[in-house]
């Protein structure tokens, strides 16, 4: 837990030193900088829903892909 503080504390200073911004916008981009992985987290997870249902097939090598995976790791 004290990595993930330290790495949200240095993306705050830096979002704090390194923006171009007056000072209210520029405190509220250091504090919400998290919200950029988030968003790609969510937008790679829905295209690949999307991915699995227009195409069953990539759909069903992943799952076998992910099943295989999980039985050799056991």
């Amino acid at each position: 837990m004290r990595v993930v503080l330290l790495i949200y504390v240095l993306g705050v200073a830096a979002g704090l030193i390194f923006t171009d911004a007056r000072p209210l916008p520029r405190v509220a981009l250091a504090l919400a900088w998290p919200i950029g992985p988030l968003a790609f987290v969510t937008v790679v997870t829905g295209l690949l829903v999307a991915a699995f249902y227009l195409f069953p097939v990539f759909g069903a090598v992943v799952a076998l892909g992910a099943l295989a995976g999980w039985f050799l790791a056991q």
